[in-house]
């Protein structure tokens, strides 16, 4: 199977040697993180044909943002920019839509761009709206105070499940802010100084449960308890989640998906035998989550 990284404006990056990648060794691979840390995505952004205020069209405004972040943390030159075009008078949210899709800013752009768009042409191309916010889709964000709130809330959350909460409670107040800003601003080593003490596992070897999220377009995301290892201490694999938790997307006969599905994590269709505390410990978004999604492929 092919394994293909996201990293700086490329869109995908061969890794021609899984071992590289891979589960040989559940140590810290510096070299995988720092990758996935480092990925960007380039995004067209587009003010709504119909909230032109101007006499002139604007041209879409680029920006290369990190698949890491959040759309609020990246998109206040955007707003800047197509403000002066409209008759945001009301100073009404901004908010963000792909092909009739509002974008939920709390999922990580990243996510967001595998499950709607993994298979489109870069740039992405977005499309902004100032004017009739979507109540009943999206939640609203009344700033970054807002996303640092729910950035520390699913870290708390993944904690509870990998360590009972006692990591993270044992923390200093000042520890919690340095990973919000190493995220908020782009900062690897500043993040990893304490994120690593949240990827720690003791004498168990494996966490007490998994923090994932498994997303599929036009369906609740799914979120169960799941042990990485089985009763009998054997690792647990990415097929076996997948399996669990989505069934659909397997034959029942064989060990690969189907062939109508790709199972996408961080930009990149691990193989289905690759462990998830490996996965969990690598390629977790900064929120601490495994966010899986499952994308049709036909």
């Amino acid at each position: 199977m092919d394994i293909h990284c996201i990293v700086n404006s490329n869109r995908y990056k061969n890794c021609s040697d899984w071992r590289r990648f891979g589960p040989n060794t559940m140590a810290d691979d510096r070299e995988v993180l720092r990758e996935l840390w480092d990925g960007r995505l380039p995004i067209k952004f587009n003010l709504a044909a119909d909230e032109v205020a101007s006499m002139e069209h604007p041209e879409p405004c680029y920006l290369l943002v990190p698949r890491q972040s959040y759309f609020p943390l990246v998109a206040d030159k955007v707003q800047r920019y197509f403000l002066k075009y409209t008759a945001n008078s009301q100073g009404e949210e901004m908010w963000l839509e792909y092909e009739g899709q509002p974008l939920k800013w709390h999922y990580p752009i990243g996510v967001l761009f595998d499950l709607h768009a993994s298979s489109t042409m870069l740039p992405w191309s977005l499309v902004v709206h100032f004017q009739k916010f979507p109540e009943d889709e999206l939640l609203h964000c009344p700033g970054k105070d807002a996303v640092e709130s729910h950035f520390m809330s699913s870290v708390k959350e993944a904690d509870t499940l990998k360590h009972r909460g006692q990591v993270i409670n044992g923390m200093q107040k000042k520890d919690h802010k340095q990973l919000w800003m190493g995220l908020q601003n782009d900062k690897f080593d500043q993040f990893w100084a304490i994120n690593r003490r949240l990827m720690e596992h003791g004498e168990e070897n494996c966490f007490k449960h998994l923090p994932f999220r498994l997303y599929q377009a036009d369906k609740p995301c799914i979120q169960r308890l799941f042990r990485p290892i089985t009763e009998e201490g054997e690792q647990r694999l990415l097929g076996d989640l997948v399996r669990e938790v989505a069934p659909q997307v397997f034959n029942t006969e064989v060990e690969d998906t189907s062939g109508s599905w790709k199972v996408v994590i961080q930009g990149v269709e691990p193989p289905m035998e690759t462990p998830v505390q490996w996965l969990s410990e690598h390629f977790s978004y900064p929120d601490n989550f495994l966010h899986i999604c499952l994308v049709n492929s036909r």
